[in-house]
């Protein structure tokens, strides 16, 4: 296990957005299928929504993450109370912004109508934005007050492993009037 994290931390330091990228949308298809497979309990695993949430990590959410760990690191990192501002900005500006147009871009990779996706960003983001407020905000104050700012991305990722659990369920759900959080 040390020699994989050794590995993981150089190709890292040499290639800090691929392997960034790579990290985010490996644990990002991971979490839905722990999503279909454990919470759906589905009978046929869907390989091309896997790939969509594979697809969105590697190529949207990845570069999305890290651009914006080093821009509020860059604008808070050596002020006072650094970590609380971050997590203020994390959660206050990039959150509610990143969550729709999650929704809003698997709607788009799923080829539903634009109509449909803007009444299920309407109906889901309040459950989805809430439920974010119960989990990010303690999970960044660690992120910004003990993780090195090459490394918040992957603990990020690890944490929202569980997070992509429930986005996973929440934007695959057909039109659900019941809530997993």
């Amino acid at each position: 296990m040390a020699r994989l994290l050794q590995s993981y931390l150089r190709i890292l330091e040499k290639h800090p957005l691929v392997t960034m990228s790579c990290t985010t949308g490996t644990l990002m298809a991971t979490g839905d299928a722990i999503s279909q497979l454990v919470v759906e309990r589905t009978k046929k695993f869907d390989f091309v929504r896997n790939g969509r949430f594979l697809v969105f990590g590697v190529f949207i959410g990845g570069p999305m993450f890290r651009g914006w760990y080093f821009s509020i690191d860059k604008v808070f990192g050596k002020t006072k109370y650094a970590p609380m501002k971050m997590m203020i900005a994390d959660q206050g500006v990039f959150a509610p912004v990143f969550l729709p147009f999650f929704l809003f871009t698997m709607g788009i990779m799923r080829q539903d109508p634009v109509h449909e996706i803007k009444n299920k960003i309407k109906k889901d983001y309040y459950d989805v934005i809430t439920t974010n407020w119960k989990i990010w905000p303690a999970a960044q104050i660690i992120n910004f007050t003990f993780v090195p700012l090459q490394h918040r991305v992957l603990f990020v990722n690890f944490v929202a492993l569980f997070w992509n659990v429930y986005l996973a369920w929440k934007s695959e759900a057909s039109h659900r009037s019941w809530s997993l959080i």
